[in-house]
């Protein structure tokens, strides 16, 4: 079944995209707007600029990010989206550009989560492969 939209003109909610790119070649610079325009078109949302840094910065306030948080406060703007959070810089840096996205009224989409650490197997447990590429923990006793 094919959604809808497909068959209308409708303009998806607007995203910007945030890339932080430092020491990175063009080819990749390329694949990661790729992936963002492939996001965007499987969850019909409207990729309306990428904003890129390119300098590792010291703090939260690079002129890429400050322009980023400019057009967060034009109307109708729904988030940003980056390819992982990674993206946003350090993890401090990252943290505190979360908060003021969120301050300013936006969501923050990311293509890839980052994954918790897997819970070890212990004694009272036991793993078993469920499908490819994925384990299950089961209860000894099952």
């Amino acid at each position: 079944m094919e959604p809808l939209t497909e068959h209308r003109l409708v303009s998806g909610p607007a995203v910007y995209g945030f890339l932080r790119l430092v020491r990175v070649s063009e080819a990749r610079q390329e694949a990661l707007v790729a992936s963002l325009a492939e996001y965007c078109r499987s969850h019909e949302l409207e990729l309306s600029g990428v904003f890129t840094e390119r300098e590792a910065s010291t703090g939260p306030g690079s002129a890429a990010f400050t322009g980023l948080l400019d057009v967060l406060a034009l109307p109708d703007v729904y988030g940003v989206l980056a390819p992982a959070a990674s993206h946003l810089g350090p993890k401090a840096i990252a943290a505190e550009r979360g908060r003021r996205i969120e301050a300013a009224g936006s969501r923050l989409l990311l293509v890839r989560r980052s994954h918790p650490a897997c819970p070890p197997i212990t004694s009272g447990t036991a793993a078993r492969r469920h499908s490819p590429g994925t384990t299950r923990l089961l209860d000894a006793e099952s």
